[in-house]
């Protein structure tokens, strides 16, 4: 069975999470590092790093190794991982020696991207590496009966990808990945302020909004909320007051990519399968999952019952590391 030496890993573009069998979760900050650009030293890493956004001198660049779900700068990706294995050690009052560790990748990623992620965690020490595939840690963390032969549907919204998977007697019978998230969402919004306000926010500006007002498409009593920003015109610091069903129209292209890929996805499920989806529904998790209305959209505009997860933001690391007990069956290859 588990040991302290094993653990599982969910490399997320937005965050890291790392779980234990006997501690569970025992680690979860942001995937930002603070770097000196000119000694290429690793200043800050998590949490600290991230308030460091924004808000930096030229020659400290706050930075996220991951995009999309995938390595975009190897080097910091392994600092940052090397830098959370040592935290691990002295939060949680256990050895991380030569520790097994499952990682989890996006079910679009190339062999190219899951031999980088493979190989980033493996020069940390790990003794073994395994990678599974995102959905089906999410579906595992989600506590659905993957080995049995009846159709789980999940939806993993992360902040990088969004991954739409049918999973049945511990495979993926179909499945589709799309490199839109919660930072698309993010993006959508500081996109729109700019154009009809002429004001420059920030990411962590944007974020707060999403999480504040941000909705589906599905109808709600409207909320203000006050955002700062640099005024383009003037370049001086500025106050506009924004609306919920602004922020709902702005990020509304961003989802309806969302439901597509879940609309393609069911559609190549069999017939034999389809039935099961009627009965058991869809499970949704990821950050993506919390957006105001979410789960009451895609419950009407598919027909079938939508369950949010138990723990949407932890679904994926609880999955990496109970999925070590079947991993023979489920683990991606890394040829």
């Amino acid at each position: 069975m588990f040991s302290n030496t094993e653990i599982g890993i969910d490399l997320g573009t937005a965050n890291v999470l790392v779980y234990s069998k006997s501690k569970g979760i025992i680690l979860n900050e942001p995937s930002v590092v603070a770097i000196d650009t000119e000694t290429k030293n690793v200043l800050a890493v998590g949490t600290e790093a991230k308030s460091m956004i924004g808000k930096t001198p030229g020659r400290i660049m706050a930075m996220r190794p991951l995009k999309k779900g995938v390595i975009a700068d190897f080097d910091v990706t392994t600092s940052m991982l090397k830098q959370i294995m040592k935290k691990i050690t002295k939060t949680s009052g256990f050895s991380l020696r030569k520790p097994t560790v499952v990682v989890c990748t996006p079910s679009g990623s190339t062999t190219v991207e899951r031999r980088a992620i493979h190989d980033a965690v493996k020069s940390c020490g790990a003794k073994e590496v395994h990678l599974i595939e995102e959905p089906v840690a999410a579906a595992i963390g989600a506590d659905l009966p993957v080995d049995e032969p009846v159709a789980n549907v999940v939806v993993d919204i992360g902040g990088g990808t969004t991954e739409v998977a049918i999973i049945s007697f511990g495979g993926i019978v179909s499945c589709n990945s799309i490199r839109i998230g919660g930072d698309n969402l993010d993006d959508d919004i500081m996109q729109h302020i700019r154009k009809k306000y002429n004001l420059l926010i920030g990411e962590r500006t944007a974020e707060q909004v999403k999480m504040e007002i941000g909705y589906a498409p599905v109808e709600h009593e409207e909320k203000t909320m006050d955002v700062c920003g640099r005024d383009l015109v003037t370049g001086l610091p500025k106050t506009i007051t924004v609306s919920s069903y602004e922020i709902q129209g702005a990020i509304k292209e961003s989802l309806l990519q969302v439901l597509e890929a879940i609309r393609a996805t069911l559609e190549d499920c069999p017939a034999e399968l389809s039935g099961d989806i009627v009965d058991r529904g869809v499970i949704i998790s990821g950050g993506g999952a919390l957006l105001n209305g979410m789960q009451e959209w895609l419950s009407e505009v598919m027909v079938v019952p939508v369950h949010v997860a138990p723990s949407p933001l932890e679904s994926v690391a609880i999955g990496t590391g109970r999925s070590l007990t079947f991993i023979d069956r489920i683990q991606k290859a890394v040829k």
